[in-house]
């Protein structure tokens, strides 16, 4: 995350506008800011999007290959993150200054999703034991204007909801072998089902208080955060899949009760108009590459 100097009067005056649940951007503790959401932008690839949220820009592209499910896991698919901090994002990032937080998101992103509770990986299979799709999603992050982990695990979701998977067929042959098939018509496609796909949630301790969405100033100002992967259901219900410490200082047991009630409930509601975004980008933009409009939403 981006290193901001900011003088003790700025961290002040940042401190107790959240005390009074008033945000230097006009915010409350938990609002998100806007966004901005392009989907299928990446030609080659099986799916991807591209998100900004404020100075945060995030590219994801999705590619899908045929791989041997693993042994514990027989009738399910995998999914691998790739996360790649562009030196241009932050001057913190030159060289291989974004490699461990990039490790970090990967590796919280991986957990969520593999939770049995979060995105159903036996959509992937192909055939037990034997072939199961693989996932491969490659992470841009072209700027970097603070709350990197929930960015890009929106950014994902609309990748992933944008995905594409040509449609698998099998041949029996007389020794018992079976061959896979996979169709030539490339509309011929399945389409995943990221209704309970995860989104991440931070909740930074600032202060007394908790906020959502923190900008790069306010992660200056932070002793500590948690970041929540949060599954939303048909049924409206939430579960928490995995949950990511960060920071310097502590968080109370009771203070952390808070973080999840607050993430669960701002989850749903950012994964509710996610989906609504995502469903209305897909209506509107049927024109050709480089004429789609930007759809925001969250303002």
């Amino acid at each position: 995350m981006a290193n901001i100097l900011l003088s003790e009067a700025e961290k002040t005056y940042i401190l107790h506008g959240i005390q009074k649940n008033l945000r230097n951007d006009g915010r409350t503790n938990r609002e998100y800011r806007p966004m901005e959401l392009e989907s299928e932008i990446v030609v080659h690839a099986a799916g991807s999007a591209r998100l900004r949220m404020a100075n945060t820009d995030i590219l994801v592209g999705v590619k899908a290959e045929i791989d041997t499910p693993i042994p514990d896991r027989p009738n399910e698919g995998k999914i691998d993150f790739f996360i790649d901090c562009s030196a241009n994002a932050t001057p913190e990032f030159e060289g291989r200054g974004g490699e461990q937080l990039a490790t970090e998101i990967s590796t919280t992103l991986a957990k969520a999703y593999e939770s049995r509770n979060g995105f159903d990986l036996s959509a992937l299979c192909i055939m037990a034991k034997h072939q199961c799709w693989k996932l491969y999603v490659d992470v841009l992050i072209l700027e970097c204007g603070g709350n990197l982990f929930d960015a890009v695990s929106l950014a994902v979701k609309a990748a992933l909801f944008n995905t594409r998977i040509p449609r698998v067929s099998t041949a029996m042959h007389d020794g018992g072998s079976m061959d896979l098939i996979l169709t030539d018509d490339p509309y011929d496609c399945e389409r995943l089902d990221v209704t309970k796909a995860p989104i991440l949630v931070t909740v930074c301790k600032i202060g007394d208080q908790c906020v959502v969405d923190p900008s790069a100033e306010e992660e200056e100002c932070s002793v500590a955060s948690v970041a929540i992967g949060v599954s939303c259901g048909s049924d409206g219900k939430q579960s928490i899949t995995t949950v990511h410490t960060a920071g310097e200082g502590s968080i109370r047991l009771e203070t952390l009760r808070k973080c999840f009630d607050m993430a669960t409930s701002v989850g749903a509601t950012l994964n509710q108009a996610l989906m609504a975004a995502l469903q209305q980008d897909e209506q509107r933009n049927s024109k050709g590459l480089g004429k789609r409009e930007i759809f925001g939403f969250i303002k």
